[in-house]
């Protein structure tokens, strides 16, 4: 930070926010590690289901000024000059992921004693590897560091580039985002439709810390009215577009998404199967508005067998599905191979009126421990397992394309998790586009914990970065319905059962994001970095 020295050489009076500056960059040691890793899980009340974005402009300036006291000592090595810059930002992450992953430990839990061993992984073990991420930026936000303003940008281009990172490597896990914390309503949510999260993140994170240079004594105005214009431009395009948004329903279609609500300690309880499936079956066959055709929407893994060997099963779906009913409902599905052998697939089925499968996609991209283990073979011979206890993990599906529909806009599957990934979603152009995402998923395993409520609020972002309706099935919740913008057309709250009926809103011309993906981020990116390097470059001849 910037600090003039009066005439006659005496240090001007300092306002209050100058003197917390002071003390928050001059803590070392363990007091230093707490205030990063409060700093870091505070903001997570900026996340669902807290939506506080303000706690943003608290958290980000505490992170600001820890970063000012990072300089470390350029006479002690590598790790004496990085090393204070690595580990603040390593237990600001580590707070981060920790308040906002814990409820992760509840899926450990259902598979009752043979998982105990995992929940100190899932709780401390995961965020303290994510929290690297942010420590790395750190390291990179301290090369880039100013004593002005313009630090703000080394800090929002090394943590935009870690959550970039973060989004794609190691098979990705983008969860929480800091950009999410500006997205909390559809009207904060428009800028996705230009910039995407990663976009949106960038902005946020310079939007957040700019409170930090009110305690500078100089330089302090162009950021704070850049941050203020930021801010606008992210609220503006969220009224213009909101504004401008159609209101309007495809003709002669209707949704029903079913909710069946069934504990993942009962759904695949031999036992339970057939009352499960005849749950679907009534919350199916209730009676339905008299509007053409409709589209009937279970949620992930819906049967609770493989029904391409229940011929008994297949009988009831066609005596429950009516004329002009079609069913779109998550399953296992077997792949059959020689010697016996055989790969299983987490899938989407297309079911006509007579109970016959007519189309199905596969879930590409897999909960790493979920679904499939990384090296298999090492870690079952150490007794570990996926959490589903698939014989041999699901396999990965190979193309995701839009699926046709008779009557219908054709519609992009997303089952559950995979919908977090908006840069591995092609939804087609033009005559080929799909004009809905489905998004089959199965939150039970998490209970009523924050898990659902975040994961439904990426799913939301991802649809409104792509312009597309979402039509959501969840097991135990959330089910919603929701226009091109963002906009809630029906829902069903976490753990109720029950079915949402209502037309299909129609989708919104492509957005810029869909056609671009990441250009406008990287280009970003690119200048705040410039400003960054520009403001350490200012320095250098004064520091000489």
């Amino acid at each position: 930070m910037t600090r003039i020295a009066a005439a006659g050489g005496a240090e001007p009076k300092r306002s209050a926010l100058e003197r917390l500056a002071d003390r928050i960059l001059l803590l070392e040691g363990w007091r230093r590690a707490l205030v990063a890793f409060l700093a870091g899980a505070l903001a997570v009340l900026g996340l669902a289901p807290f939506n506080l974005p303000l706690v943003g402009f608290v958290s980000f300036p505490l992170l600001v000024w820890l970063l000012d006291g990072a300089a470390g000592d350029p006479h002690r090595g590598a790790l004496g000059r990085l090393g204070p810059a690595f580990f603040t930002g390593w237990f600001f992450g580590f707070g981060y992921f920790v308040a906002g992953l814990w409820w992760l430990a509840a899926a450990v839990l259902v598979g009752g004693d043979a998982f105990l061993w995992a929940i100190p992984f899932a709780v401390f073990g995961l965020p303290a590897l994510l929290a690297i991420y942010f420590g790395l930026a750190a390291i990179l936000a301290r090369l880039l560091w100013s004593d002005g303003p313009l630090r703000i940008f080394a800090l929002a281009f090394a943590f935009a580039l870690a959550e970039f990172g973060r989004a794609r490597l190691l098979t990705g896990f983008p969860w929480n985002e800091i950009g999410a914390m500006a997205a909390p309503v559809p009207l904060a949510m428009q800028s996705l439709a230009f910039v995407g999260v990663h976009g949106l993140t960038l902005g946020a994170l310079v939007v957040f810390a700019a409170p930090a240079v009110l305690a500078d004594r100089r330089g302090r105005w162009p950021v704070l009215c850049l941050a203020a214009l930021l801010l606008a431009a992210h609220l503006g395009t969220g009224a213009w577009r909101l504004s401008g948004a159609s209101e309007d329903d495809v003709p002669g279609l209707t949704l029903r998404v079913v909710q069946p609500n069934i504990q993942q300690s009962m759904k695949w309880d031999e036992a339970a199967a057939e009352a499960n499936f005849q749950r679907l079956l009534d919350l199916t066959r209730a009676p339905a508005p008299e509007i053409g055709r409709m589209l009937v929407v279970w949620p992930e893994t819906a049967f609770p067998f493989l029904l391409t060997e229940r011929p008994d099963a297949v009988e009831k779906l066609a005596e429950t599905l009516q004329p002009g009913q079609t069913l779109v409902a998550g399953a296992v599905r077997i792949e059959d191979l020689p010697n016996n052998d055989y790969l299983a697939y987490n899938s989407v089925y297309v079911i006509d009126e007579t109970g016959e499968i007519r189309d199905a996609r596969d879930k590409l991209h897999l909960v790493p421990f979920g679904e499939y283990l990384p090296f298999q073979e090492l870690l079952e011979s150490w007794g570990v397992n996926q959490l589903t206890n698939m014989p041999g993990g699901f396999s990965a599906g190979a193309a995701r394309r839009p699926v046709p529909i008779d009557g219908a806009p054709s519609f992009l599957p997303l089952i559950c998790y995979e919908i977090i990934f908006p840069e591995e979603i092609a939804a087609g152009e033009g005559a080929d586009r799909a004009g809905f995402i489905v998004n089959v998923t199965n939150d039970a395993w998490y209970g009523n914990t924050p898990g659902p409520y975040q994961h439904l609020r990426q799913s939301e972002m991802t649809a409104v970065a792509l312009g597309l309706p979402l039509v959501r099935s969840a097991n135990t919740g959330i089910s919603v319905v929701t226009d091109a913008v963002g906009r809630l057309r029906d829902g069903l709250a976490l753990g109720s059962t029950g079915t949402i009926d209502t037309p299909l809103p129609v989708a919104a011309p492509e957005t810029v994001y869909a056609r671009w993906r990441d250009l406008p981020f990287l280009a970003g990116l690119a200048l705040a970095a410039l400003a960054a390097l520009g403001g350490r470059l200012r320095e250098r001849p004064r520091r000489h």
